[in-house]
């Protein structure tokens, strides 16, 4: 009787494995090797671009490596190709990044219907985000060509009145990459978009159809708080991603960034600078400067438009 008393007092001494330290073993073990090469692929090389933008590295050159503090900051903040650049990094995220989220909700609840064919749509709608987008901009340069399928079409709506010569005027080059823009990002903007729609319960629209809400007022007070998160999030990316430009604003005028620097980006800035004029140094300057500012933008578009269950 003594010992099975105290062998059951050994057996309930024990204490059981916490099942939060097994799920967090489990976390790490899937996220390493995503934390491995998030570290090799992007911290390692963020790290690289901030030691060689305070040197005079050179892409190809006998002379040795040397500290130059400050100086390609300096340079590169006094250069004014760079503030043209950014400049027209800001006026394309101002224009694309509010008109993409517009008509990707507007096809997100296009084909978040039960109509016919809308598997078919949501295809269509989404190939230009997994369209090589150097393809692309050769296709739309010719569409943009002064007699090409643009102008023939705006020819015809506008009577002749609008048939601009769209590469090659500063007044057009930046909205024709604009256009292209948010052609090949709409589709991945629908599809985050039509995820968040599902998740809106049907409930409460016809909560709101009782209580006699019209269509634009079940759109206001369900559809958008419904998808608050979703819209944050394609927002915050897609600003991200028109900083990125690069491929149209290269490939599609006749000059890299022309007609005179009208279409000029940070990263074409950033891209002539290393490679083009090979220094390294002054290019990774660019580089940090380029992130801090998509840091500090992100940080404060997330500070004034906060996520919902986010702690304030």
């Amino acid at each position: 009787m003594t010992t099975a008393s105290s062998t059951s007092r050994q057996g309930t001494g024990k204490k059981p494995k916490s099942a939060g330290g097994r799920d967090t073993r489990v976390a790490w073990a899937f996220s390493t090797p995503a934390l491995i090469l998030m570290g090799v692929f992007i911290v390692l090389p963020f790290l690289l671009a901030f030691y060689l933008s305070f040197t005079n590295q050179r892409l190809i050159s006998p002379l040795p490596t040397r500290f130059v503090g400050v100086e390609n900051y300096t340079d590169t903040l006094s250069n004014a190709a760079f503030w043209k650049g950014f400049f027209n990094n800001v006026w394309f995220v101002v224009v694309v990044v509010p008109l993409q989220t517009a008509f990707a909700l507007w096809l997100a609840i296009l084909v978040n219907r039960k109509i016919p064919g809308r598997t078919f749509f949501r295809t269509v709608f989404f190939m230009p985000v997994v369209t090589v987008m150097a393809a692309a901009a050769v296709v739309w340069t010719l569409l943009f060509n002064a007699n090409g399928l643009v102008n023939a079409v705006m020819e015809t709506v506008t009577f002749g009145a609008f048939t601009p010569d769209w590469l090659n005027s500063t007044t057009w080059a930046l909205p024709s990459m604009m256009i292209v823009g948010i052609w090949q990002g709409v589709g991945f903007q629908m599809v985050i978009l039509l995820a968040a729609l599902q998740d809106v319960p049907e409930v409460l629209y016809e909560a709101a159809s009782i209580d006699g809400a019209t269509r634009w007022q079940q759109f206001t007070n369900v559809t958008l708080p419904g998808i608050r998160n979703g819209l944050i999030f394609v927002m915050t990316v897609t600003t991200i991603l028109a900083f990125r430009l690069f491929d149209q604003v290269w490939i599609m005028p006749r000059t890299p960034g022309g007609p005179l620097d009208s279409t000029r980006t940070m990263m074409l800035e950033l891209v002539e600078t290393g490679f083009s004029n090979q220094a390294i140094g002054r290019g990774a300057a660019i580089a940090v400067i380029f992130f801090v500012i998509v840091l500090a933008l992100t940080l404060i578009q997330r500070r004034f438009i906060r996520e919902e269950g986010e702690v304030t």
